[in-house]
């Protein structure tokens, strides 16, 4: 186990844990919780032996593994599979341990060295990584591309699999779900609920903490206080032990006024006075109870819109995505991500948007606030309409060298909602309710911290008063108490709202009916976020269940493939078919590969002629499937692009 004895943590004059004590037994699923700036990264850095205590004991077990997700955005041209592969510590060193061996020419250490090496899982490394990125959110064709060819969450997710490809008794993660969408977020709840090791895990998501874990700490005025449950039951429990202190302080506030009462009435008289001075020995023995303070919570309001247009927009036949890029050839065409949208937005309505990564959420979103123009049909915009976009990116409406006040100022200049003053004191006010004050006012944007700049862009939002509110992941950088904040705002909006968010206690809470996109278009979702939630692990279930099936007989796998091509042939196009032939072909393709790879691993080892054989002709088998596959997806791959 893990143990904390009166431990005192220090960064640099600050004392961020003071005499604390906890215990983390093996095989505990620990959500760590407490405001920002309350200790949780630092005491993560105490867990994983990057800082050492400054008072106390701390003790972890020498014999541990550990893993976490490294910080630090990855900068190399390796393929994103081999990135992950080499988060399997144990895989790696028995594979340095092969190479010694080899070279010393000692057969007993090699013949050793080759147990190891299969022990450690070398014979479906491959697999194992490559079920890890997918789950995550990449596609099958991503697998072999260069980790720096994605952008940065992207490569913060290989970050993540290759820390859960490390073989742990300890596993620490900080913020998992910032760079996750929905999809891939129900995928890491159900991988961590099977993990055997024990978990430390630091998130603002609760609906993700009341998933995953059965422990609650929590980090308070220097303290760690141990809630047996989920965050769920650690606010319930709290709220009732802040009541009860706060009962025993007024109680013992109104004991003491008793007890001065009677000591300034009677001090003077020498009948009491042996009664006044026993009350001022019982004043100084009492243990005084501090009362039971909430931290002052952050609110905000958005102001009632100016107008309310109705309909707030219509789409006709609308395409979305992406002009051709710069290096493209002269009369490229542009890239459509989603097609044929046929939408009116109302006033009032309240809209989650749901769709996997890449499906085209924010396209749709960027082209409704018009940083990207529509490439087919049209967006009629109703009059009057005022829009307030949060973009995923914050810097996609920051400028990071400039700080708040010029971004208040500016937006003043451009033209001020009704009511809204642009003086600059006002501004400075206005700053105030979103917590920047004094010097942070003048502070560069792009030295804040993501949750700074959320805030930020949630304040211009306010000030703009807008009539229709488009969210792309708000609270990818928000503490919990902002996320409420957040919530009770938007519930009492009177405009319209578009959310795109992977915090489904939001999307629940403020969400009346949802959007789906999908294979290139969006429709609407008949259900809730647990409807949609069980929709994502079927799907899951299928696409596992059809890899299987593909296994059994790679040659005859090939053959069901070719009848949606052949279909497609002779019937008009339907892009929706042929995108799913295609990702059942990518899935297939992926299976097959890993197989090939696996048959490879063996045929390099000694074995007996008959085996040899055998494993010879199944690998012709697997060529052949894999080139009947890779015809299909070429096929279907250029019908898709001529249906563009």
């Amino acid at each position: 186990m893990i143990t904390l004895r009166n431990v005192t943590l220090r960064r640099s004059a600050k004392v961020l844990l003071d005499n604390a004590s906890v215990t983390f037994n093996p095989g505990e699923k620990i959500g760590l919780v407490g405001r920002n700036g309350a200790g949780k990264s630092t005491l993560f850095a105490l867990l994983n032996g990057t800082l050492h205590e400054d008072a106390g004991e701390f003790s972890r077990p020498a014999q541990w593994r550990m893993a976490q997700v490294a910080q630090d955005m990855p900068e190399t041209g390796q393929p994103a599979t081999d990135f992950v592969i080499e988060g399997d510590t144990a895989l790696l060193a028995a594979q340095q341990e092969v190479h010694a061996a080899e070279a010393s020419d000692d057969g007993e250490r090699m013949a050793y060295a080759y147990m190891a090496l299969h022990d450690a899982g070398a014979h479906d490394a491959q697999a194992r990584a490559q079920a890890l990125i997918l789950g995550l959110g990449f596609k099958t064709t991503e697998l072999c591309n260069p980790v720096d060819s994605f952008s940065g969450g992207w490569r913060m997710r290989l970050q993540l699999a290759r820390a859960l490809m490390c073989p742990s008794d300890l596993l620490l993660l900080d913020e998992p779900t910032n760079h996750l969408d929905l999809d891939a977020l129900v995928w890491l709840e159900s991988w961590l609920s099977r993990y055997e090791g024990t978990l430390v895990v630091i998130s603002h998501d609760r609906e993700f903490l009341d998933a995953i874990t059965n422990v609650t700490v929590h980090i308070d005025a220097g303290k760690l206080t141990r809630y047996g449950g989920n965050y769920s039951t650690f606010e319930d429990t709290r709220a009732q032990q802040m009541e009860l202190q706060q009962n025993a302080y007024e109680k013992q506030q109104d004991k003491i006024a008793h007890l001065q009462k009677f000591i300034q009435r009677f001090k003077a008289k020498a009948s009491k006075a042996k009664q006044a001075q026993s009350r001022v020995k019982a004043l100084d023995r009492m243990e005084r109870l501090a009362p039971m303070l909430a931290s002052a919570d952050f609110t905000f309001e958005f102001k009632e819109p100016a107008s309310l247009p109705n309909p707030m927009l219509v789409m006709e036949n609308a395409s979305f995505g992406y002009p051709p890029p710069d290096d493209a050839p002269a009369g490229a065409p542009p890239i459509t991500i989603v097609r044929n949208v046929n939408k009116t937005v109302m006033a009032g309505q309240r809209i989650g948007i749901l769709g996997a990564n890449g499906q085209g959420k924010s396209t749709a979103v960027k082209t409704i606030a018009r940083s990207l123009a529509p490439l087919g049909g049209g967006v009629t915009e109703g009059k009057g309409l005022s829009i307030g976009y949060f973009a995923q990116q914050e810097l996609d409406v920051l400028r990071p060298q400039d700080n708040p006040l010029e971004h208040m100022v500016r937006m003043a200049r451009e033209g001020l909602p009704a009511g809204q003053s642009g003086r600059e004191q006002d501004l400075r006010t206005f700053l105030g309710t979103f917590n920047f004050s004094g010097d942070m006012v003048k502070q560069p944007v792009g030295t804040m911290s993501g949750g700074e700049k959320a805030r930020l862009v949630l304040c211009m939002l306010v000030w703009q008063r807008p009539n229709l509110l488009l969210l792309d992941e708000p609270t990818n950088h928000l503490d919990l108490a902002t996320r409420e904040a957040l919530a009770v705002a938007l519930n009492e909006f009177e405009g319209t709202l578009m959310l795109v968010s992977h915090d489904r206690s939001l999307l629940r809470s403020v969400c009346d009916e949802f959007w789906l996109v999908s294979h290139g278009g969006i429709e609407p979702f008949e259900g809730d976020l647990d409807d949609y939630q069980r929709y994502l692990l079927n799907e899951a279930k299928r696409a596992r269940e059809d890899l299987k099936e593909s296994l059994k007989n790679p040659v005859e796998s090939a053959k069901p493939a070719a009848a949606p091509v052949a279909a497609a042939r002779k019937a008009p196009v339907n892009l929706k078919a042929l995108q799913n032939s295609l990702g059942k072909l990518e899935q297939a393709i992926l299976e097959l590969q890993t197989k090939k790879h696996a048959l490879t691993a063996r045929l390099a080892t000694p074995l007996p002629p008959q085996e040899i054989g055998e494993l010879g002709i199944e690998m012709q088998k697997l060529d052949e499937a894999l080139e009947a596959h890779e015809e299909d997806w070429l096929t279907i791959s250029e019908q898709i692009e001529s249906a563009g």
